[in-house]
């Protein structure tokens, strides 16, 4: 199958049983019709069918190896300068359509299949099985299009001791069995976005394990499909009200579903398991792969494309209502700028500066990369902080739909209006900022940004540890020895 259409995505997620719970409801199937996920189900399929348009079918596809069908570029494993800007644009097409919005869209985790399968020696240290399984499953994945997601952690019950030994080691998931067919998974994970509309879920590592024997149960990484028996959802409450299009812009399209993930005696196949059993090639699993780097010049290419919206979204405001004028104004919006030229540079940095790694995969510069995540955290965070000052009052003087077309339309008319806007046009925008700024929706998305990698203060003591200083330090060394 090459490349799906949103209709393809949907007959396959129609045919899906994934078992989700969600606010009391514990649905087997039906995920497309449901009012918490039929608005994002049809976000997906509208970024499927993008590209099949004419717009984007030679930038978001390329000729399969295998099949010699058109298959999604994020796939695409890069061999040279011009194929590293060509899965950068790809990103970009899927990440401009969601404003940014949605963190979990399908060439996330195709980025990280991709290092990985080419990576499938390195797998093959502990079994030359396992190099195989990754490598066929990557190839399954890329030539039906499928959809993944994953999920790392354990769950937050002590954090005073680690996964494993939550409980007394009974909660986080596990291998409680091994047979000749494959293992035994039991317990629970965090946190899956979209699962349950997407199709496989990919079970990696996470939390650094320390070798011991007691860590060898947690050590693994997998692939299983959404609708695996014994795979369960516990969906949060949704942010979507399926309330119209008009009243929350952001949640009715781009809302993906978070969900605890527990496994009752899951059977894993052996053909599906990559790594078993060996806390140190966990630990490795993403650093020694190259994984992180093309995982994250995927997320850098999203935050560009997210900072580019709030930048049009600052100025649409400032303008509408005349405040474009006063200094302290031009402050933020100049603010917005700088957060967009820095990731855009750091994004030429890492493809100028990319080297082929061991596998023969031309990969972007890390550093670069490594900043814009380490950075990009703390710089979204002053993004609401800027829309709610410039909005002030204003932002609470949104009516919804109905009262546009209703008896207030009159007074919505005179009373409501902008300096360059109609009364109806500036509640439409004012709306627009509102669910980037102050909704439920709007909150998920700070929060999900600030731990997107994980802690911000745990990643800025693994940043701190692998980054050579060497250099500077004997510099500064020698001036002070300078006669």
């Amino acid at each position: 199958m090459p490349a799906r259409t949103g209709k393809e995505y949907l007959e396959r997620l129609d045919a899906s049983r994934p078992t989700v719970h969600i606010q009391g409801e514990s649905l087997t199937g039906g995920i497309q019709e449901h009012p918490a996920f039929r608005n994002v189900v049809r976000t997906y399929a509208e970024l499927y069918d993008l590209q099949h348009t004419d717009e984007h079918r030679d930038t978001m596809t390329y000729t399969s190896p295998s099949s010699g069908d058109r298959v999604a570029t994020s796939f695409l494993v890069p061999k040279t300068p011009e194929d590293l800007v060509k899965r950068r644009s790809a990103f970009k097409v899927w990440a401009d359509y969601s404003n940014g919005m949605l963190g979990r869209t399908g060439d996330y985790m195709n980025s990280s299949l991709m290092a990985l399968a080419s990576a499938a020696d390195w797998f093959g240290q502990s079994d030359p099985a396992f190099g195989e399984n990754i490598r066929r499953y990557y190839e399954k994945v890329r030539e039906q299009d499928l959809l993944c997601t994953h999920t790392l952690i354990p769950p937050q019950t002590n954090r005073a001791v680690s996964g494993a030994e939550q409980a007394g080691g009974k909660l986080a998931a596990r291998i409680v069995k091994e047979d000749d067919n494959g293992v035994v998974i039991r317990g629970a994970r965090m946190l899956a976005t979209i699962a349950p509309f997407a199709d496989e879920m990919l079970v990696f590592p996470s939390s650094v394990l320390r070798n011991t024997p007691e860590d060898k149960q947690f050590s693994y990484a997998f692939a299983i499909a959404n609708d695996t028996p014994g795979l369960r959802y516990i969906a949060r409450e949704p942010l979507d009200y399926d309330r119209p299009r008009h009243d929350h812009p952001l949640a009715s399209r781009f809302e993906e579903s978070d969900c605890v993930v527990v496994f009752d005696d899951v059977h894993v196949p052996y053909e599906r398991c990559f790594v078993l059993g060996e806390p140190e090639l966990c630990n490795g699993f993403y650093s020694q792969t190259s994984a992180v780097v093309h995982m994250t010049h995927q997320v850098v290419t999203r935050t560009s494309a997210k900072t580019e919206y709030i930048l049009g979204l600052v100025s649409l405001l400032t303008e509408a209502i005349g405040i474009e004028g006063f200094q302290h104004v031009q402050e933020d919006v100049a603010e917005v700028i700088t957060t967009l030229e820095t990731l855009r540079a750091f994004l030429r940095a890492a493809e100028a500066d990319a080297t082929f790694n061991e596998y023969g995969v031309l990969t972007p510069a890390f550093a670069p990369l490594n900043a814009a995540r380490n950075l990009y955290p703390k710089l979204y965070q002053r993004f609401p902080q800027i829309l709610r000052k410039l909005g002030a009052s204003g932002l609470m003087a949104t009516p919804t739909e109905l009262d546009i077309n209703g008896p207030a339309a009159a007074d919505i008319e005179m009373y409501l209006q902008a300096a360059t806007l109609t009364g109806a046009e500036r509640v439409k925008l004012f709306r627009l900022v509102w669910d980037t700024c102050i909704s439920a929706f709007a909150s998920r998305q700070a929060l999900y940004e600030y731990y997107f990698f994980g802690d911000p203060v745990r990643m800025a003591g693994a940043y701190v540890k692998s980054y050579d200083r060497e250099p500077y330090k004997a510099r500064v060394q020698a001036f002070l020895e300078r006669p």
